[in-house]
């Protein structure tokens, strides 16, 4: 899947990588889900910095990450973005990689390590789901005739679906702010890069992609969240030999924002 490009200066350029924390420490690497930054784990980023060598990335096309390096093409499914995790870890030289990721970004984790396991040491995937719609026999927490509304309501007007969804994604109604900050977010991505970037998101199926991990893992699962419900944890732990599920009390799907000391605690404890 790693292709080779340019230098280690173009990856980290492409990718808005910044390294941070413990220079010689074990490297953790941070991964957001859709319509998010790296700017995600700032409040998680300090329960593990003086341990770790934090590694921040965007998604192309997100955050501060290079748009011009932004190819349909290449993203037209989640193997690019996993590409793109196995390029900087390598360019990084970096082995024996925790990748917490959150969202998509688990399903990206889920693939890099699948593709690379000799990079990864231990996953942590956080509000994952290999499938958003329903069908019979899996809960994914979207009916497909809600799926086609949600997308093409983000079509049509992509700022006043950030400005509906971000609340309802968020949780936590009596915190509005914390909804506000995943609308800015959203909103500061560009639309076009959204629009596709959501379609390969929710309209994904990596199911069968579950079974090949051999990686370590720790599955953290929210309470009350309408983009990952809990089906949706209990169908991937089921499916990772030897993970380890946890639900947390945090609830809606962003616990980095929202309740970053417990995500902190579970993933320290799993990784002691």
């Amino acid at each position: 899947m790693s292709q080779a490009i340019g230098n280690a200066a173009d990856v980290v350029r492409r990718n808005n990588v910044v390294v941070t924390g413990n220079p010689s420490g074990r490297p953790m690497m941070l991964a957001h889900g859709f319509g998010c930054s790296q700017d995600t784990w700032r409040l998680v980023v300090p329960y593990f910095a003086a341990d770790y060598k934090i590694v921040l990335f965007d998604h192309v096309g997100s955050g501060g990450s290079d748009l011009s390096a932004y190819d349909r093409g290449k993203y037209d499914s989640l193997d690019g973005y996993a590409s793109d995790v196995i390029q900087i870890i390598e360019q990084l030289e970096l082995t024996d990689v925790v990748i917490v990721a959150h969202s998509v970004g688990a399903m990206i984790a889920v693939l890099a390590a699948k593709a690379a396991p000799e990079l990864f040491g231990e996953l942590v995937l956080v509000g994952p789901s290999p499938r958003y719609v329903n069908e019979e026999g899996y809960v994914g927490g979207f009916d497909p005739k809600d799926m086609t509304s949600l997308l093409d309501s983000l079509d049509l007007n992509y700022l006043g679906w950030s400005a509906t969804m971000a609340p309802a994604i968020m949780g936590n109604p009596e915190r509005p702010e914390l909804g506000e900050r995943l609308e800015e977010s959203f909103c500061s991505v560009d639309p076009a890069v959204a629009r596709h970037f959501a379609r390969v998101t929710f309209l994904s199926d990596n199911r069968d992609d579950l079974a090949g991990v051999q990686t370590p893992t720790l599955i953290l699962q929210c309470t009350d969240d309408v983009i990952a419900p809990l089906p949706v944890g209990s169908y991937v732990h089921q499916h990772i030999s030897g993970s380890k599920l946890v639900v947390l009390k945090a609830t809606g799907h962003i616990p980095s924002l929202s309740s970053p000391d417990e995500l902190a605690r579970e993933i320290t404890s799993y990784l002691r």
